[in-house]
């Protein structure tokens, strides 16, 4: 399993939730005060890890939510192309290739370490 369930109330800006399937950063939380005859809801404005689209939900401040398992990680680079980059973890060993996003063209180097994330069975490069 790569996710667990937390509250929405136990949130926090910065912190992973999933939306729509996607993992996302939350950006912003604004909790209403409970009505009358309501509970307590939570609007969360949250960016998506690997497709960088901005996500709005709404739900009451005692609904679960899922909380994806963010693994960061180094690993070195042992070639690149135009647009992707073959990838070594630096504890198990693993070579991989993912695509090379365009704010770190130029900056990459055979031999030269970066971070990644790996959720959900995807990954993308964080920074160098």
């Amino acid at each position: 399993m790569a996710w667990s369930q937390q509250e929405v109330r136990e949130l926090k800006e910065g912190r992973y939730m999933l939306i729509d399937e996607e993992p996302c950063r939350i950006l912003s939380i604004q909790m209403s005060k409970p009505g009358k005859h309501g509970e307590a809801k939570a609007r969360i404005d949250a960016v998506g890890l690997f497709d960088e689209r901005k996500r709005s939900v709404v739900f009451p401040v005692t609904h679960k939510v899922q909380v994806p398992m963010i693994g960061k990680r180094s690993a070195q680079v042992l070639s690149f192309t135009a647009s992707e980059v073959q990838l070594m973890d630096l504890e198990n060993y693993e070579t991989f290739v993912l695509p090379l996003e365009a704010d770190l063209q130029g900056q990459l180097s055979p031999g030269a370490e970066v971070q990644y994330l790996d959720a959900m069975g995807k990954r993308r490069i964080m920074r160098k």
